[in-house]
């Protein structure tokens, strides 16, 4: 995300509950006694964000919106598997109107209070069996005010809606299990009036128009974060073009009130690409693009999966090498929990220095000494975030950004060139916690780092020279 600092949305839901490999319910495990799942995962900032008992491993969403009434409605196949002996579990999802839960041809009690909607099972699903979802839900849904004061969630614009969700505002268009340790695969379908376009996370698998509506189904094959989703309906130019040498598609769109402002630098996009590409390692995803809006639509640049959103006014060099590098690091490589975000953030913003170094006769010494100066950065460790309010502010990027420039100092660039790539490979769709990167650093080089980790990462206060 390139913004330097969960909400109410409101939908009614019916849900349908298939439980598929579930041997408790066909007599496998006749003896099951489950427990409710944990209305929350625990995580040091957030801490009821996702839900215990269960792990996603696909969504499957299908959305109708009608940008004149603001009215959507849509399904959302859920398929996990249950982690725990389950006799209840929670989807994450704010401001919605539960109708109906079954399981099966059978309807199920659901209670619901705050942002937890419970689903109680008649009978018990055992720990390894499989769950599978169908959540039918309509309403209108509402922006969502994070708690350092930005917008998120489902956001409505002049023709149509943009959804961004970090951290946690995709809980405004789809129930499920919103935390980052929870990764799935997507499949999304946005159906909306004809001469308007639904652009989405992943592939464009299919287009097709029924009447005066058009659907638009876009597939994500990897493993995505939830706050990583994205849909933006509207009027779009989309341009196509493809990475040089490796061949991905990419697919840009851009309103057209501000095509002409963005025309030069989406040329350099398939550029951009390659030089991540030869830095980080080989691109995680089958595909890439980016969705730029007009500023007030978003106010902040997100590094949505395989698409990032930008306002027109961060539409720029700087803000684009930052949103590509968070293609490995953020969504290839998801941060366990959100004191984690500096592995985020800390890493783009260092790609920004060494785009800088490269491009630009900017030398990476150059801006660590310009973001040690700036006692902003020193408001807090890196890795210990005070609160929610914190995970993106000053500290998690630019001193986040000096750890890893201290790092290089320490290993050398020979080695550090070689982390860098190999650190996104190990973890790719996976997820990662700041100790996995420290322990991995140390294993890779031979050093004991520790010096660096205790100044750098976690110490409290600014050093008296660099």
């Amino acid at each position: 995300m390139c913004r330097r600092r969960l909400f109410p949305v409101a939908m009614s839901v019916a849900a349908t509950l298939l439980l598929t490999g579930c041997p408790s319910l066909h007599g496998g495990h006749p003896q099951v006694h489950g427990k409710p799942g944990a209305a929350g995962v625990g995580d040091p900032l957030f801490a009821k964000l996702g839900n215990g008992g269960y792990d996603v491993s696909h969504y499957g969403l299908a959305l109708d919106y009608d940008p004149v009434t603001g009215h959507l409605s849509g399904t959302a196949e859920i398929i996990a598997k249950a982690t725990q002996d389950l006799s209840a579990f929670n989807l994450d999802l704010h401001g919605l109107t539960v109708d109906s839960v079954a399981l099966g041809a059978r309807k199920a009690a659901v209670d619901q209070a705050g942002d937890e909607v419970t689903v109680h099972l008649d009978e018990a699903v055992a720990k390894g069996d499989g769950l599978r979802a169908l959540v039918r839900y309509s309403g209108t849904p509402r922006t969502v005010v994070d708690v350092d004061g930005a917008e998120e969630g489902w956001l409505r614009s002049a023709d149509g809606a943009l959804a961004v969700g970090q951290p946690a505002g995709s809980m405004a268009w789809f129930p499920g299990n919103h935390h980052p340790s929870d990764k799935a695969t997507y499949d999304i379908k946005v159906t909306v009036p004809k001469g308007l376009q639904a652009i989405s996370n992943g592939v464009l698998h299919d287009q097709y128009s029924t009447g005066d509506r058009t659907t638009f189904f876009w597939q994500s094959t990897d493993v995505m974060p939830s706050y990583a989703a994205t849909v933006a309906i509207g009027r779009y130019e989309l341009k196509p073009s493809a990475v040089p040498r490796t061949g991905q598609p990419v697919v840009t769109a851009v309103d057209p009130a501000v095509a002409e402002r963005t025309e030069e630098l989406l040329t350099q996009v398939p550029t951009m690409m390659s030089w991540s590409a030869k830095k980080f390692g080989r691109y995680p995803f089958g595909a890439f693009g980016v969705i730029v809006v007009p500023d007030g639509e978003v106010d902040y640049a997100l590094e949505t999966q395989t698409r990032p959103v930008f306002p027109v006014g961060e539409f720029k060099e700087e803000t684009l090498v930052h949103e590509i590098a968070h293609q490995w690091y953020g969504n290839s490589v998801t941060p366990k929990t959100w004191k984690d975000m500096w592995l985020n953030e800390g890493f783009a913003t260092y790609a920004e220095w060494l785009w800088d170094e490269d491009h630009n006769d900017i030398p990476a010494q150059e801006s660590f000494e310009e973001a040690f100066a700036d006692d902003a950065n020193w408001r807090f460790p890196a890795a210990d975030p005070p609160s929610a309010a914190d995970i993106s502010e000053d500290p998690v990027y630019w001193r986040g950004a000096m750890v890893l420039h201290k790092v290089r100092e320490a290993v050398g660039d020979p080695m550090f060139f070689r982390i860098l790539p190999l650190w996104a490979q190990t973890r790719m769709y996976g997820n990662a916690s700041t100790a996995d990167f420290t322990s991995y650093v140390e294993k890779m080089s031979g050093k004991d780092l520790d010096a660096v980790w205790d100044t750098w990462l976690y110490g409290e206060e600014k050093p008296d020279a660099l």
